[in-house]
C-alpha cells in the first residue's frame, strides 16, 4: 500500500469518526446517546470494600436505565430485587422491571451455577448485559452488593439525582470469602437499641459482606428479649432507674423498691421480624443469653435464681466484681434456663446459641449450701469445675436440640464442653488452646476487635473505654496465628468485632464507634491475605467515606487526626516536631501562635523546629475541606526542657514515656494511659533530679499527672520539691498534699508548687508519692508527664 493510499485511508477514518461523533451529538440532543462502550474506568475508580478475590477491569461500561430488566429466577429470590431497586427508585426515579428469563440485551441476570461454593459469586459486566452467577442466596446477595459499590456513589442519595449516568464498569470478578464467620456483636443490654436501628445496621453489614450479627441480649443492666413463661424478665429486668446523666462508673446503687423507667426490650414479634429481615440480607443472628454471671437483671425479676434469694435492683451502671450470679446448686435454675432457651431456639433458627460464661465471681457459690452439695454430688474439685459442670449441662441440652453452644473463653476453665465453640476475647491464647483441643474458634481479641475502645486521641473523641484500637490495628488483624498447625487453622472460623455499650447510648454514637473500623474488619476476613495492603485500603476507605456520607452513616474521622511527635537535640536544646496522621500521604496544614487555621495555611512538609513556647494548630485538608479534628496544642518551653534527668526509682518497663528526657520534652500525654507519653510507677514513689546545667532562678514547679481510677491509676498523694546549687545539699522549698477523691473519668491535672524565688539553682529534685491506700484494692499506679520548671 502506497503512502498516498495510507493518507487517503487515514482521511476516511477521520471523516468517519467525525460523522459518528456528530451523529452521537445529535442523538444526545434528540433522545440521549448510549455511550456505555465509550466510557473508560481506571482501577482507581473502583472503590470496593472488601476487595474481591479476583478482578479484571475491561474497557467500557454497562448503563442502567428505565428499560433495564432484572432477571431473577424463582419466587424465593424475588425479594433480592430490592437491594438495587430500592436505591434506584429513590435516587434515579425508576426501578428495573423484573423478568424470569433473559432475552436480548440491557439486563442484569441472576444465574445459578452449582459449581460455586455457598458464599461465592462470579460477576461478568459487559456493555450489553450483566450476569451474576452464584449457588445460593448468599452468593447473590454479595454479588448484588458488589454491583451496588460499582455504581456511582450517588445511588445512596435519599433524593432523586438528575444528569447522571448509572454506569457499572465492565469487569470480570470471581469472589469468595477467606473465612466463613465474619461477625459483629452489638451490646443491646447495657443500652437498648430499637428494632429500626438493628435493621439499618443489618443493611450496612450486608453492604460490607459481613454475615453474622451477634446480639448481646442479656446483662446485669437489662434483659432485652420477651420470654412468655417469665414475663417479669422484661417487665422488671428490662428497665432500670434512669441515671443516664452520670458517668457509667459513677452511678449509684438502686433500691429494689424504686421503679425502673429507662430501658426497653424486643417482643417475640420484633425478634421474628429482625431474624426474617436479616435472612433476606444474608445475615444470621446469634442470640447471647448470659449465664451464670451478668444476670442481675434476671435475678432482680426472680430473686430465687440466686444463691441468697435476696431482692436486688437492676443496676444502672458498672458492677465489679460480679457476685450476684445464678445458683448452680438449685435444680430450679436449670428448669428456668431450659425454658428460656427453648423459647430462644424457637425464635432464632440458626445453628448457634451464645451463653456468655464470662466474668463469674464465685464468692456466693463458695458459701452456698446448694452449690457445695452439687460439688460433692458430682465429685467436683472446686467452684471452677462447678462452672464447667454448669456449662456442660447447658451444652448437652442445646446439643439435644440440634444447636451448638458458643461461649467466651472462660468456658474453658474447669474443662471445656465437648461440642462447644469458643469465642476468644482475652487475647489469642484461649483460641489457640481451644483449636489444639479440636474445638472451633471465633477470634475476637480485645487488642484488635473491641470497638468500644478509643480509635483516636481521647482529647478529641467521645467517651469510650480507656484503651486504643485505631483503624490500622483492625486492618492488621488475622484470626489465624503463625504458630498454629494446619489442623488448628481449620478450626478457626473467623473473627468478630464487639461493640460493648456501657458508654454508647445512641445510634449516632454506635455508628461512630463502628465505622470505618467495621469496613477494615470486613476486608481482612473476606479478602485473601496476599491482596491486603494498608496503603491501598487507606485510599479506598477515604473514597468510601464519601458514600458513607450519602448513606447517612455517622462515621469517625479519627484516622485524619494529626498527632505530634518530638525529637530533642540535647546539644542545641531545640525540639523537632513531626506531624502525622493515621492515613498515610495526606495533606497536613498548620498555623502557629494564634493564627487561624484555614485551607490556605502552610502545608506541613518537614519537621518544625521550636526553641520557645508556641501554640500550634494543625489538621488534614483535602480539596480545600478540613477532613478531621483540629490539633490545638500549646508547647510550653521552660527552664528544664531537654535537661538531664536522673531517677532514684526508675519508671516501669511498660510505661517509659519517652525515656530519660520524656518528662522534659514539651510533649504532653493524652487521657489514654498507653499513648507512649506517660511514665509510670507502681506502689513506689517517683524520685528524680533535673540538672539545669547552669545557675537558674526558680520559683515554680508544675507536675503533670493522669488519673484513671478504673485501671488503678491515681493522682499523687504528696509532692515535695527540693532545690540545690551543687547537687549535694538540697533545700525543701515546696510541698503539696491532697486527699483522695472518687473520680469516674480519665483526667489530666497540673499540680503547681510555687515558692519564693531561689537564685543560682542548678538542681531540682522531686519526690512524688503515689496513693497509699487504693480504695479498690491492688496496686496504685502513678503516671507523670511533663515536669515544668519556671
Amino acid at each position: 500500500m502506497s503512502n498516498e493510499d495510507l493518507k487517503m485511508m487515514s482521511t476516511r477514518n477521520s471523516q468517519m469518526r467525525l460523522i459518528k461523533s456528530l451523529l452521537c451529538f445529535f442523538m444526545v440532543l434528540l433522545m440521549g446517546c448510549d455511550k456505555r462502550s465509550e466510557t473508560s474506568f481506571s482501577k482507581e475508580d473502583l472503590v470496593l470494600i472488601p476487595l474481591p478475590q479476583s478482578l479484571e477491569l475491561n474497557k467500557g461500561s454497562f448503563r442502567i436505565n428505565k428499560d433495564t430488566r432484572l432477571v431473577i429466577p424463582g419466587d424465593s429470590l424475588q425479594p433480592l430485587a430490592g437491594i438495587l431497586n430500592d436505591l434506584l427508585e429513590r435516587s434515579a426515579g425508576f426501578k428495573m422491571a423484573l423478568a424470569r428469563e433473559a432475552s436480548g440485551d440491557n439486563f442484569i441476570q441472576l444465574k445459578k451455577k452449582t459449581a460455586l461454593t455457598e458464599e461465592a459469586y462470579k460477576l461478568s459486566v459487559t456493555t450489553n448485559r450483566v450476569v451474576l452467577e452464584a449457588n445460593s442466596r448468599l452468593g447473590y446477595v454479595y454479588g448484588l452488593e458488589t454491583i451496588r459499590q460499582l455504581l456511582p456513589k450517588e445511588i445512596e442519595d435519599t433524593s432523586k439525582i438528575s444528569n447522571i449516568n448509572w454506569l457499572i464498569p465492565n469487569v470480570e470478578i470471581s469472589d469468595a470469602p477467606q473465612y466463613p464467620y465474619r461477625g459483629n456483636m452489638l451490646d443491646v443490654a447495657r443500652h437498648f437499641f430499637d428494632k429500626a436501628y438493628i435493621k439499618k445496621h443489618i443493611d450496612r453489614m450486608a453492604f460490607l459482606k459481613l454475615n453474622t450479627l451477634h446480639l448481646h441480649l442479656v446483662d446485669d443492666q437489662g434483659w432485652r428479649i420477651e420470654i412468655k413463661d417469665y414475663p417479669k424478665l422484661t417487665q422488671v429486668g428490662g428497665f432500670r432507674v434512669n441515671q443516664e446523666d452520670k458517668h457509667w462508673n459513677a452511678r449509684g446503687e438502686n433500691s429494689p423498691e424504686e421503679e425502673g423507667t429507662y430501658g426497653g426490650f424486643y417482643s417475640q414479634e420484633d425478634i421474628k421480624e429482625i431474624v426474617a429481615y436479616a435472612r433476606e440480607k444474608g445475615i444470621r443472628i446469634i442470640p447471647e443469653i448470659e449465664m451464670p454471671a451478668h444476670v442481675m437483671s434476671a435475678i432482680a425479676a426472680y430473686p430465687w435464681l440466686s444463691c441468697t434469694g435476696e431482692p436486688i435492683a437492676v443496676p444502672s451502671g458498672g458492677v465489679w466484681p460480679i457476685t450476684s450470679i445464678y445458683c448452680a446448686g438449685k435444680e430450679s435454675t436449670f428448669t428456668f434456663l431450659k425454658a428460656v432457651l427453648t423459647q430462644v431456639m424457637e425464635l432464632f433458627p440458626g445453628k448457634y446459641i451464645h451463653i456468655g460464661g464470662d466474668e463469674a465471681t464465685k464468692t456466693n457459690w463458695k458459701t452456698c449450701p446448694d452449690c457445695q452439695a452439687r460439688i460433692r454430688e458430682q465429685g467436683l474439685a472446686n467452684e471452677e469445675e462447678l462452672q464447667s459442670y454448669f456449662i456442660k449441662r447447658i451444652e448437652k441440652f442445646l446439643d439435644q436440640n440440634g444447636r451448638v453452644l458458643i461461649g467466651w473463653d472462660e468456658i474453658m476453665e474447669g474443662g471445656l464442653a465437648e461440642e462447644a465453640t469458643v469465642m476468644s476475647w482475652r487475647g489469642f491464647q484461649g483460641g489457640w488452646e481451644a483449636t489444639q483441643q479440636g474445638h472451633d474458634v471465633i477470634m475476637t481479641p480485645t487488642s484488635h476487635m473491641y470497638f468500644d475502645y478509643y480509635q483516636g486521641s481521647p482529647d478529641y473523641e467521645p467517651v469510650a473505654f480507656n484503651a486504643f484500637v485505631p483503624l490500622h490495628r483492625v486492618y492488621e488483624f488475622s484470626p489465624v496465628l503463625d504458630s498454629m498447625s494446619l489442623s488448628q487453622r481449620k478450626h478457626v472460623l473467623g473473627g468478630q468485632a464487639n461493640l460493648w455499650s456501657e458508654y454508647v447510648s445512641t445510634p449516632e454514637h454506635s455508628e461512630y464507634m463502628l465505622f470505618p473500623r467495621l469496613a477494615a474488619l470486613s476486608e481482612v476476613l473476606w479478602t485473601p491475605e496476599a491482596k491486603l495492603g494498608w496503603e491501598d485500603f487507606s485510599v479506598r476507605i477515604q473514597k468510601m467515606m464519601e458514600r458513607f456520607d450519602l448513606m447517612g452513616i455517622n462515621y469517625a474521622k479519627s484516622a485524619y487526626a494529626v498527632v505530634p511527635e518530638a525529637d530533642i537535640n540535647l546539644d542545641t536544646k531545640e525540639i523537632s516536631l513531626r506531624l502525622k496522621a493515621e492515613f498515610p500521604g495526606v495533606e497536613i496544614r498548620y498555623a502557629q501562635d494564634g493564627a487561624e487555621l484555614s485551607p490556605e495555611s502552610r502545608i506541613y512538609e518537614s519537621p518544625i523546629q521550636i526553641d520557645s513556647s508556641l501554640n500550634l494548630k494543625a489538621a488534614v485538608y483535602k480539596n480545600q475541606q478540613r477532613m478531621g479534628p483540629v490539633m490545638d496544642k500549646d508547647f510550653q518551653f521552660h527552664k528544664a526542657v531537654a535537661k538531664p534527668v536522673t531517677y532514684k526509682n526508675s519508671y516501669h518497663n511498660n510505661y517509659k514515656g519517652g525515656g530519660e528526657t520524656g518528662l522534659v520534652d514539651v510533649l504532653r500525654g493524652s487521657k489514654y494511659f498507653k499513648d507512649g507519653r506517660w511514665q509510670g510507677w507502681i506502689n513506689q514513689p517517683a524520685i528524680l533530679t533535673i540538672n539545669l546545667e547552669q545557675p537558674t532562678r526558680v520559683s515554680q514547679v508544675i507536675v503533670g499527672s493522669l488519673e484513671e481510677q478504673g485501671t488503678g491509676i491515681y493522682f499523687p498523694q504528696e509532692i515535695k520539691v527540693e532545690v540545690s546549687k551543687d547537687g549535694k545539699t538540697f533545700e525543701k522549698v515546696g510541698e503539696l498534699k491532697r486527699e483522695f477523691k472518687n473520680n469516674p473519668v480519665a483526667k489530666i491535672k497540673n499540680f503547681k508548687i510555687g515558692f519564693e524565688s531561689k537564685d543560682n539553682i542548678e538542681f531540682v529534685r522531686l519526690s512524688v508519692e503515689p496513693l497509699e491506700n487504693n480504695p479498690k484494692g491492688g496496686g496504685s499506679w502513678l503516671f507523670l508527664d511533663e515536669i515544668l520548671v519556671k
